[in-house]
């Protein structure tokens, strides 16, 4: 059997990704703060914004289910904070979005190269942005979180060389979070034009399709050659 977890997995690309890993041969399990009811796959309702819980319950679970051929983790959950300067952002929701995008994954990713050793094939799938690589405006952390993400993954792949790591950036996808971009106060967000104009051009990916180009880069036989990667270059 072939273990995929996936964070942020109850909407989205999450969700996508875990509808498309969901068959036969595959062990998958979706982490979200609530169930998706159209999923099939495991469902763990927990919050990413309490990160150490989330990895001491994985850590119990990979300790007691073991005999992977192999073994992916897919940090895929991403808390976008009010668009608007990092002086006018309230404490509780940047710290809420660091914890979620970036405290997590680092806990996540500690658990299981820990846990997995053994398994012949593991696999740790960063979902970075473009904005991990150009600075915008606005949106202070989430750009932070998500150039921790890319370095994270740099720093695991020279500690791990037998395992593949990659922080891939998938495109702009027409999700929540494009419509929280769009929405926001232009006296607040400088960049909230060139977002509506992304979805009147047609510029942006469903999740589904995302997904599949995602997975599609997943199973390259090279994967982890390039660490920091945008799939739109792939």
């Amino acid at each position: 059997m072939h273990l995929y977890i996936v964070t942020g997995s109850s909407r989205g690309l999450g969700a996508a990704l875990v509808e498309q890993l969901a068959q036969p041969g595959n062990a998958v399990i979706g982490m979200a703060r609530r169930l998706n009811p159209a999923l099939t796959a495991e469902q763990w309702t927990l919050d990413l914004a309490d990160p150490l819980s989330a990895a001491e319950r994985l850590q119990a679970w990979l300790r007691a289910n073991t005999g992977w051929a192999s073994a992916t983790l897919v940090n895929n959950a991403a808390l976008l904070s009010a668009p608007g300067p990092l002086a006018a952002s309230g404490l509780a929701e940047l710290s809420a979005a660091l914890r979620v995008g970036l405290e997590a994954p680092t806990l996540l990713s500690r658990v299981f190269l820990a846990e997995t050793v053994g398994v012949a094939q593991r696999r740790i799938l960063n979902i970075s942005s473009g904005l991990g690589r150009r600075a915008m405006a606005g949106s202070a952390a989430y750009c932070a979180v998500k150039a921790g993400l890319d370095h994270l993954s740099r720093a695991l792949a020279l500690e791990a060389p037998d395992v593949g790591v990659v922080s891939l950036a998938p495109g702009v996808i027409d999700t929540d979070m494009q419509v929280q971009l769009r929405g926001a106060d232009p006296a607040r967000f400088p960049e909230q034009a060139r977002f509506q104009g992304l979805k009147e051009g047609g510029q942006l990916q469903t999740a589904q399709a995302t997904a599949a180009a995602v997975l599609r880069y997943l199973n390259k036989p090279d994967f982890g050659q390039n660490v920091v990667a945008d799939i739109r270059e792939a």
